[in-house]
């Protein structure tokens, strides 16, 4: 068997001169302006999209209500910063081989033919329920799944409003009787009096029920496991979960001013609501909340792996045998390493525990020969 070569020097070991700039489009170093540049043209092309779609599907403006002008354009903010920096992201040589081959495998016939219930699977149990983070932790699972259908039903209900999709309107001007319009043609009629009319105007309050919980606990595990502190950053981990929070506490407020104080502080926590959804909004692409984006990208990867392993074509340790991952996911990762010039993809052919071993060996022969 043939010993694979020398792991690399660390990046500390390798001298270099101290003025000396990195190299373009080397890791970490700084990324190429064509990267910059067409992930603004990206950005500025899904943000004038946005806008024409809440032109036209508010009816030239007719259907928009200006009071919500500020989370409109929060949101033509957020499609602009997604746009750029999902452009960014898949311009990178592992990510974009990942999302190439993400999206060869959801678009191919074979893969349908061989499993035609695969890719619903994979949506409902990796996107939908997340069944992966059961196996970390049960409660960790619980509470990502309040915070997931609680952020959902929130956007599928503040999306279409503040774009001047959805309409509300009465015929009498004050109900009880209300219909439903999307894009000015009336979905359905109901009555603000029975459960459905309650859950229609009651939508959001639920969301918030479901997300104070569930980002209660994350942020109540960040303060006492040591194991989450260890590496937590304030910016990045905890200014999500009380951002949430705050949305939904004020949310419910609003609610409870309109309801129990008639309206009395309603002017303040609409203002303190409205200021924290816009900076929430603004924040999702550049922060901890842009996995929101990326996940539905790794289904495309998972059924890549699932078809593999579905047709045998697996990798073992070229050492000991045991099974590593899918044939093709292999020569993926192999040919991400080629592309980075990382020059030790051999090492990609052999479990964790060969190359310890074998790193071990290396280092006894090379480094320190002689040494027992």
């Amino acid at each position: 068997m043939t010993e694979p070569p020398a792991p690399p020097a660390a990046a500390s070991d390798v001298a270099t001169a101290p003025d000396a700039p990195p190299p373009t489009g080397a890791v970490g170093g700084p990324r190429p302006r064509s990267v910059a540049g067409r992930a603004t043209l990206a950005g500025t092309i899904v943000s004038l999209l946005l806008i024409l779609a809440i032109v036209f599907g508010s009816r030239l403006l007719k259907d928009f209500d200006s009071a919500l002008l500020p989370y409109a354009v929060a949101t033509v903010f957020l499609a602009f910063g997604v746009a750029y920096r999902y452009t960014v992201w898949i311009s990178a040589p592992g990510a974009r081989r990942l999302f190439r081959q993400g999206w060869r495998s959801l678009f191919s016939s074979d893969n349908f033919r061989k499993a035609p219930t695969a890719l619903p699977q994979m949506i409902a149990t990796y996107l939908g329920f997340q069944k992966f983070l059961g196996a970390r932790s049960r409660a960790r699972w619980a509470a990502h799944q309040l915070i997931f259908w609680g952020c959902i039903l929130a956007a599928l209900i503040t999306f279409p409003l503040t774009w001047g999709w959805f309409t509300f309107t009465s015929p009498s001007g004050a109900g009880p009787g209300y219909a439903m319009r999307i894009w000015g043609i009336k979905v359905i009629g109901f009555d603000s009096l029975n459960i459905l009319g309650w859950l229609m105007f009651h939508g959001l309050d639920i969301a918030s029920v479901l997300v104070i919980p569930g980002a209660s606990y994350f942020l109540w595990r960040r303060m006492k496991d040591r194991g989450a502190m260890t590496g937590q950053r304030f910016a990045y981990d905890l200014v999500p979960l009380i951002a949430l929070i705050v949305i939904s506490v004020t949310g419910l407020l609003l609610t409870f001013s309109s309801i129990f104080l008639h309206g009395g502080g309603y002017e303040f926590l609409a203002i303190l609501h409205m200021v924290s959804v816009v900076f929430t909004l603004i924040y999702i692409p550049f922060g901890k909340f842009f996995h929101i984006v990326q996940r539905p990208a790794a289904v495309g990867m998972q059924l890549f792996k699932y078809t593999a392993r579905k047709d045998e074509q697996l990798f073992h340790c070229k050492r000991c045998g045991q099974l590593i991952d899918t044939a093709p996911y292999v020569e993926n990762l192999q040919g991400t390493m080629r592309d980075l010039k990382l020059d030790f993809d051999t090492w990609t052919e052999y479990c964790p525990r060969c190359k310890r071993v074998l790193r071990g060996a290396a280092y006894l022969s090379d480094v320190k020969k002689g040494f027992k």
